[in-house]
This record gives structure tokens, sequence and C-alpha cells, in this order.
């Protein structure tokens, strides 16, 4: 598509074209830029963010096409050789332009939606299929207003099969995505409890996905399934049906036989051996078996594609590696699209200066191998990146292509003979393998060795949650993101390096140690420490931190140390008690405070600052609206005499829901950016972000009678069968989950402690359970959640979050 064709759309308007460039890369983010003469960027405007404000900043960056929604709020004049479109809606005209697209390409594509499992779904037919066909689908979960657009703009005339999931959170979005995909068959996962906010009920939720499908040959979808199948029938679109319940009418007929072992009936009878045997994992693999049987592949080949599938986690993990490296594990598939993402993700960490990559060939390249490489080292050489590692026979063929460092090996066994452990250090490595090569046999070489037990991190639901929080802010208030306590117990470097990604006015720590740490981490936004010290003045200034000033005292002391070390200027901020009779400075301090800072102009105060007592409790709202009117009284008058205005900010994560006026020039975003919204009201909007996992070491069977752990605390009163996973005390969990107040999940059920929890293990209850050794337990997560478990031991959610010791190894993942 040429520039000057996006014209003929209804809703683009050329208002200045410097050259006619064939378009070949859209991009939404000034942040992931493909410098490239096709790139086209589209300047999209939301309530969280406007993207209109860094398109001279792209355009300096080498990009020269552009589709805005106002040329007032670009620097046109300044932009000499750039092409620009005029819009309504940069999201719909991404969309437009993406359709026309579509339509030139006469392939059969699949469309997947439901609550749950499109990407799973998705990744499992891939794998079933590799080999077979050339398969463009949806890089990780690409699946929104913008997600969408953006894979089905990958296809092109190589490909001969289309996967692309649609997901939506609210009325009338889907038939904009039906546009784009235009699917020829569909699979209805499921329907669930996710996005319910987004609808009057379940009811019209599955009417509104449904639209998916309006045009599709055929709709693949669990028959017994009533509130789905009366849909269905109803909207007319023609079903082939797989149930399990006997009396269903179903196309596909469906029997479990065993923990792996399912049973199919479709012109014959046959039996399948599944790879997984929870039942989500087997749904999930049904729909693709069905799938396939309606493609017409026998059952032969479809059992040969199952031992293929490995239930990889589908997603980009951030893990700490020897000799002080992190590793990006991102080893089940490779693709363009794939490794785009990887090396934007890549881009963002800037924990090490160094950045390598270790990459594979790619699976599926297509017909035209050559094209397909220039674009992949293309990528590789615009990022900066010291080395690259190349694996396969197929990229030594292109070792020409490659500008940068590049080593090339035969095999994924080739190159562990012949690597050292040493070869790796203080280095960020991204590990991007297609799913044959073996690549998690490197990730084990390189990676620091855990336990067994990990704190997940889901980055991506860490970033959804700060979005959340700046959708309810003011227009102008900025954020500083609490990141003391190891960020809240989740990783202050990994979670540091997220915040900046995404552009944080300040971050908070409690203790200098946190902030240098931070700084030597690659940190360089502005940062406030709550508890500083006089001792600590030195380091404060060699790093460029800025203290909480909330005594005379303290500020005597800073006053000192800057006479005597001649300072011209140190960054203050002005901690004031208005109820909580912590630390602060007492309402009466304003004059003092004024009096010494009016001689001693070298300190600056940048914010005046105080903290709310009860904004998580209803009944506290008095004391509340209280401290918010005697701080509000202060600043204004501290600024008055002054003679500057400074940032005020009273506003914590409880408050900013319970009080959105006094969200004033700043909030400061502490445990509802981990997930945990303190007023409980607006629970539903967030996401988890940490799952605390474990895993099943031993299992014994028990008599009645019979007493487990130490202090013989746990009885079998009949016969049990016991397991013993990996954590313990010394791990963070806490003794008081002890003798069945506590309980994890295990294969989707329930398990409760039994016994004493130890130090380093613990034991629970799987009797009736149908559970192995080395079977994954969650502690907490989106399944437990930390609110239900901290209401069960009579603590708070802060607590379970924070005692997580760091020797739980932390694993860091966007999906």
């Amino acid at each position: 598509m040429l520039f000057s064709q996006l014209s003929e759309l209804a809703s683009v308007q050329i208002v200045k074209q410097y050259s006619d460039v064939k378009v070949s890369h859209l991009l939404t983010d000034s942040r992931k830029l493909i410098i490239n003469e096709g790139s086209l960027f589209f300047a999209i405007s939301g309530p969280r963010h406007d993207a209109h404000k860094f398109v001279k900043q792209v355009y300096d960056m080498g990009i020269r096409s552009f589709v805005v929604e106002d040329l007032s709020k670009i620097e046109y004049s300044k932009m000499p050789l750039a092409n620009i479109a005029l819009v309504g809606n940069a999201v719909q005209a991404l969309q437009d332009i993406v359709a026309v697209h579509r339509r030139r390409f006469d392939l059969p594509v699949l469309a997947i939606t439901g609550s749950n499992a499109k990407t799973t779904v998705k990744e499992y037919l891939a794998q079933m299929l590799e080999g077979e066909v050339n398969i463009v689908k949806s890089p990780k979960s690409y699946n929104s207003q913008i997600g969408v657009p953006l894979s089905v703009w990958l296809i092109d005339q190589n490909h001969d099969l289309g996967i692309f999931e649609a997901g939506i959170s609210t009325i009338g979005e889907m038939e904009k995505l039906e546009r784009v995909i235009q699917p020829t068959i569909g699979i209805f996962t499921n329907i669930g409890t996710a996005h319910d906010e987004g609808f009057e009920s379940l009811d019209q939720k599955i009417k509104e996905k449904l639209k998916l499908f309006i045009s599709v040959e055929k709709l693949i979808y669990r028959a017994d399934r009533a509130e789905i199948h009366q849909n269905i029938i109803a909207q007319g679109i023609t079903g082939f049906t797989w149930a399990m319940e006997s009396g269903t009418v179903a196309d596909v007929k469906v029997q479990r036989l065993g923990h792996h072992k399912y049973s199919f009936v479709y012109n014959e009878e046959f039996v399948l051996d599944f790879p997984f045997g929870d039942s989500a994992s087997a749904e999930n693999l049904i729909h693709c078996v069905v799938f396939l049987l309606y493609l017409g592949y026998n059952s032969k080949y479809i059992g040969l594609s199952l031992k293929r599938i490995k239930n990889v986690a589908m997603r980009l993990e951030l893990k700490q590696g020897l000799n002080n490296t992190y590793l990006i594990d991102d080893t089940y598939n490779n693709d363009l699209a794939g490794l785009q993402i990887a090396l934007d993700f890549l881009g963002q960490q800037n924990m090490r200066d160094r950045k390598s990559v270790i990459i594979s060939d790619l699976i599926q390249a297509g017909k035209d191998h050559g094209r397909i490489y220039a674009e992949m080292t293309q990528l590789l050489n615009s990022h900066d990146i010291s080395k690259v590692y190349a694996i396969g026979t197929e990229l030594a063929k292109y070792k020409e292509y490659f500008s940068l460092q590049a080593c090339f090996y035969e095999s994924t066994e080739v190159f562990l003979s012949q690597i050292q452990i040493s070869d790796f250090k203080d280095e960020i490595v991204l590990i991007k393998g297609a799913r044959n090569f073996a690549f998690e046999k490197i990730v084990e070489r390189l990676q620091q060795k855990t336990h067994g037990t990990v704190l997940e991190i889901n980055l991506e639901a860490l970033a959804h949650n700060l979005n959340y929080y700046r959708s309810l802010l003011r227009n102008g208030a900025k954020v500083m993101a609490m990141v003391k306590a190891f960020a809240y117990g989740s990783g202050s470097f990994e979670v540091a390096q997220l915040l900046q990604y995404h552009k944080v006015d300040y971050l908070g720590v409690a203790y200098t140690d946190e902030a240098v740490d931070l700084r030597h981490n690659g940190i360089i936004m502005p940062i406030m420490v709550m508890n500083a010290a006089k001792e600590n003045f030195e380091t404060l200034i060699k790093y460029q931190l800025e203290p909480e000033i909330y005594s005379l005292e303290i500020l005597q002391d800073l006053i000192d140390f800057v006479n005597t070390n001649e300072l011209l200027e140190v960054k203050i901020h002005i901690d004031v008690d208005t109820g909580m009779r912590r630390l602060g400075f007492e309402l009466s301090d304003l004059e003092a405070i004024i009096k010494i800072l009016s001689e001693h102009p070298q300190i600056k105060v940048v914010s005046v600052f105080s903290h709310l007592v009860g904004a998580d409790e209803e009944l506290h709202d008095d004391f509340s609206r209280m401290q918010i009117e005697r701080f509000v009284a202060f600043a204004q008058r501290f600024e008055f005499l002054y003679g500057h205005t400074v940032i005020k900010h009273i506003c914590n994560s409880a408050g900013i829901v319970a009080y959105p006026d006094a969200q004033l020039d700043m909030v400061r975003l502490g445990v509802g950016l981990y997930g945990v919204e303190a007023t409980q009201k607006e629970q539903h909007r967030l996401r988890s972000v940490s799952t605390l996992k474990s895993v099943i070491a031993q299992i014994k069977h028990i008599g009645a009678g019979e007493t487990v752990g130490y202090g013989r605390r746990g009885k079998a009163d009949v016969d049990k069968t016991i397991a013993t996973i990996n954590i313990g005390y010394a791990d963070g969990y806490s003794r008081a989950f002890s003798r069945g107040v506590g309980y994890v999940m295990v294969q989707g059920k329930r398990a409760p402690i039994i016994g004493n929890v130890c130090m380093d293990m613990c034991m629970i209850d799987v009797t009736n359970l149908d559970v192995h050794v080395g079977d994954e337990v969650i502690l907490f997560g989106e399944e437990l959640s930390i609110i239900e478990l901290a209401s069960a031991i009579n603590t708070i959610p802060y607590e379970i979050l924070t005692n997580v010791s760091e020797r739980v190894k932390r694993v860091f993942y966007m999906a």
C-alpha cells in the first residue's frame, strides 16, 4: 500500500506528502520504533496518553510518515520531509487500513475469542501444525482494538493460514475487530467473568463476542455449555461442535478415559494421549483437536501433533542469570513479530549496559528466505546490541546481513559445547528461539539456580494497574510510584525499569541504599528518599537523590552539610504531620521553616506532602477530610511565604479512589500498583501482579491417627494423602497458616495446610486430589488472592507481599 492510497479511505485526508512511500510497518508507540522508510506512525490520543506530543520526537528519530488526529498538536512547520494524513480517529484509521490489506489475501483465517485461553489455543494450534502449513498469527496476546490490526497486517503471500485472537471489554468493539480479521472459521473457547464490568449481563457479553463470527463458515465450540450454545443457535451461526455430556448432540463426542487419555468419536472412534492432565489444558486441547478434524486431518496426524506440544510459558520472562546477568527467556517460538516484541522488551531494560541476543533460525519463513532474514537482521542491527549468537543452518547462510558482531553455530548442542559460562557477564541476554531448538537448555545453563519456589511478577499487569490509576487522575497530576520494601516484595530494579519506561514522574523509597541500588541499575528518574539520615547526606548528593525532610533538626543538619561542602543546590521534600503522628513537621513549624529556607537559598523545596491515616476505610472519612483541609491550608500558606510554587501531594493509593478532589499536583501510588485496591471498591479494576509458586516434592499416604510435622500438630482423623511442598517460613510463608488456617491451589483445587509450617517446607492435604510429584502449587495469585489470605490470618495484604523472602527467586514476565 502506497502512502498516497490512504486517501482512498473515507476516514483519511492527506494534508502533506513529501514522497509516496510504500507502507511496510505500522507503529503506535513512540518507544517501539522501526526506523524504516515505510514506517507509518499513528498518533493515537486517549484518556491516558496523547501520542501527538511525541510526533516531532519520532520525526527526529527518522520516521517520515504520520497519521494524526489534530494538526494543531504537532510541530507541522518543523517537519519538512514528512508525509501527514489527517483522520478523525487514529485507531479507526489503523483498522480501516488493515481491513483493506486483509481483503487482498484469500486464505483461511481462524478467529478465536472467549473469556480465557485465546492465546493458549492459538499457540497449541501453531505447534500442532508446525511444518505442515505456514501460519501467520497474533504475536503474544495481541487481541485488542490496536493489537488485532497490528497482527492482521502481518499477512503476506507466503501464508497458508491465519490465526488471530480477539478480546473485548465492552459493547461495540467486536464488530470493528470482525471487519479487520474477516474470519472464515472461529473458535469460542469459553465464557467467564473477565471484563464483566463492561457488560450488563453474561448474556450480553456472549452476544457481543459472537459478532466476531457473523460470516464464518463454521464456529467450533462446546455444545454442552448451554449459555453459549443457545446464543449461537439464536444468532443462526453454523457450528462444528463437541461435547462431553452424553445427552448433548454434537459433531464430535469426547470422553475422558484417564488422567491423560481422551476418547473421540467422529466418523470413527479413536483415543488420544494429551500431554497435560489438568481439565483446563484438556479443554483447550480438545478445541484444537476438533479444529484439525474440521480441516480434515486424521487421528494419526493429530496424535503425533499432540506429542509436539510443550506447555511452555507463552510470555517473555526476565530471570536472574549467573555472573551478574539478566536473561530474557523467550524460548517457545521465533518469528519476526515475536522478535520485534522481544527486542522492544530488551530495550526497556537498562540494569546492565551490555546487551546480547541468542537467536535461532526462523521456522516457516516462507518462500522468500532472503527477504525474511534481511528483515530479521535489520531488526537486530537497529537495536543497541553488543553481540548476536546465531544458531541454525539458515542463519549462517546470511552472515553478510549482520552489521554487528555475530557468532554462528550449527545447533544448540554445538553452541552449548563451545561457550563458557564466563562468556556472559554483567549483561542482559535475550534468548529467542523456535521450540524445536530447545533453547530451554541454554536458559538452564545460564540461569541462577532456584530451589523450586518462585515469585512471578506480571509486568504487564503492573502496567495495567498504573494506567488504571492514571485514568482516575485529574489532568496534569503527576505520579510518584512507591518502590520501597523491595517494591512491595516484587523486586525493585525490574519494577523501577518498567515505571521509568512508562514515564512515571517520581519514585519513592524508604532508605538511601535502596535508591543507590536503583541508580546502579540504570534508573535515572527523580527519587525521593523517605527516611534520610545525616550520615547519608554525602551519598544522597552523589547520586542526585532527594531527601524527605521531616523536622527542624534534620533540616539544620542538612544545612550544615551544604555549607561545609559549599553545595550550590540540594532538592528536598517537606513532610507535614496532619494526623499520622509519625514523622513530619508540626503545622506550627511553618514560620520557622520559611525563615531557615530564606536564609539558605541553596535548599530548593520540590514538594510539600502529608500522609492520609485512614483513606482505605469510610469510618475515618471525617478525619481524612480534616487532614486534607489542614494540609491544603499549610501548603498554600507555605507557597505564599516561600515565594515559589511546589508540588503538593497527600493521596496514597486509597486516597486516589476515595478523595479525587485531593489529588492536587501529585499522588503517591503504592500497594494499588501491585494489585491491591485498599478501599476494596475498585478491586475488580486491578490485575493481580504477583504469583507465589512452589512444587510438590513428595507424596505420602498416612493412616488414621498418624501425626504430621513438628510438635505433631497435624493429625489425620481418617486415612489421608499428604504432599510436601518446597516453601516455609524462611521463604516468607507465615507460620500463621499452619494447621488448616492456610490453603494452597493444586490442579485448580484447594488443599489445606496440615500441621505446622516448617522453615523450608510445609505439608498439604491432597486427599482425593489427582496430584503428582513435580506438580505446581500456587500459594497466592489470581486463583487465590492475597486479600483473602491476609484476612485468614488477621493481617493486611502489604504484609503478605513484603514478607516473601529475597531468597525466593523473582521471575518477571510480560503476558
